[in-house]
């Protein structure tokens, strides 16, 4: 018996609507497997977490408030992963993006507002986007796997921002708390009301829409995706794919770096110790869930986003937020397991008494 997969030529509509649907169910069945083994009953964990976060105005508010900085990031990582560039650096580019905006903030306290937030956003991007295209030029020129250097980037830039919060920008105000000053009025994101969702879901909101269009309606967006299904096609085709890498990776550092700003700006009101949750590393799994498509990002952004606010409302059953991760993780591992399933069929053939092959599935 021979067991081969063999690609798919246009992968099956069923499937790509089940494999994410059935990955996060047998994430949650594993899951539910060690919260019985440490005692608890998945059900009502289960009902809490979801509860919590989708049946109140508070949870839904929230849940938006997480989904915004998981979408701008997932935005950003997603653009790269369809090149095939594994970019794992979008929780570095997302401090670096908060760093560069808090800068702006700290620096020029007297602009208006006007002018304030527009700069703070160029700034915010402008930051992420460099540090996304640091490791994007030896992975163009030089093969080095991009894989490692964003990994390793990301705790140079929280590293960075910790000196800063712990050193120079350290309020003196603070109770000696790793914070910076309070960012002027100007400096705040506008808010809806009297909820916490900020002009941040607005530049998600524009940014899956400019993504989607370049995507799929421009010459640069069909170069991306050909290139990332086969860079031998696409070098045949004269395609620059040493530019296309350091200017995707550029954009997509970009993104995360305005998830950074509008954290820092629509939230924190100053930079901090621990701005993000790791944000950047479950943009990684939304991306993935969305497959990579923008309009679905926003979906699953919002539903990763009432994850978290349902890991903090379970604490009060004595159960930690880490589980939350633990599931973040597991649905990752069965999503990536079905790509294999959706992209390729699986061949198994018998040999009869002649030695001959024979197909049968």
């Amino acid at each position: 018996m021979k067991i081969s997969l063999e690609k798919r030529l246009t992968p099956s509509t069923f499937m790509l609507v089940a494999v994410p649907l059935v990955s996060v169910l047998l994430a949650l069945l594993v899951g539910a497997v060690f919260l019985v083994m440490n005692g608890n009953n998945p059900i009502e964990v289960y009902t809490m977490l979801i509860s919590s976060a989708f049946t109140t105005s508070y949870g839904l508010t929230e849940s938006i408030v997480k989904a915004i900085p998981l979408m701008l990031a997932g935005l950003g990582v997603s653009l790269a992963f369809r090149m095939q560039l594994w970019n794992i650096g979008a929780e570095g580019q997302l401090y670096m993006g908060a760093v560069a905006a808090t800068w702006v903030a700290l620096t020029f306290p007297q602009l208006p507002s006007v002018i304030m937030i527009p700069f703070m956003l160029l700034m915010g991007f402008f930051a992420g986007a460099i540090w996304g295209l640091l490791p994007a030029i030896p992975r163009a020129y030089l093969k080095v796997n991009e894989t490692i250097t964003t990994l390793l980037l990301n705790y140079v830039a929280i590293l960075w921002a910790d000196y800063l919060v712990y050193g120079p920008w350290k309020d003196p105000e603070g109770f000696n708390f790793p914070l910076t000053p309070q960012f002027v009025p100007a400096a705040i994101l506008p808010s809806l009301g009297q909820s916490r969702i900020h002009l941040g879901l607005l530049f998600a909101i524009i940014a899956a829409v400019i993504l989607y269009i370049l995507i799929g309606h421009t010459k640069w967006g069909y170069e991306v995706r050909v290139i990332g299904e086969s860079p031998a096609a696409a070098r045949y085709a004269g395609m620059n794919i040493k530019k296309n890498i350091c200017l995707v990776m550029l954009i997509s550092g970009g993104l995360a770096g305005i998830a950074g700003m509008s954290e820092v700006s629509g939230i924190a009101g100053r930079l901090q110790h621990g701005l993000s949750p790791g944000y950047g590393y479950t943009a990684i799994i939304v991306a993935w869930l969305a497959r990579l498509h923008p309009a679905s990002l926003a979906l699953v952004s919002f539903l990763f986003g009432g994850l978290l606010v349902g890991g903090y409302a379970i604490q009060l059953m004595g159960i930690p937020a880490a589980i939350v991760n633990m599931l973040q993780g597991l649905i990752l591992f069965f999503v990536l397991g079905g790509q294999i399933l959706t992209n390729y069929n699986i061949k198994i053939s018998l040999k009869n008494k002649e030695n001959t092959p024979k197909e049968v599935g």
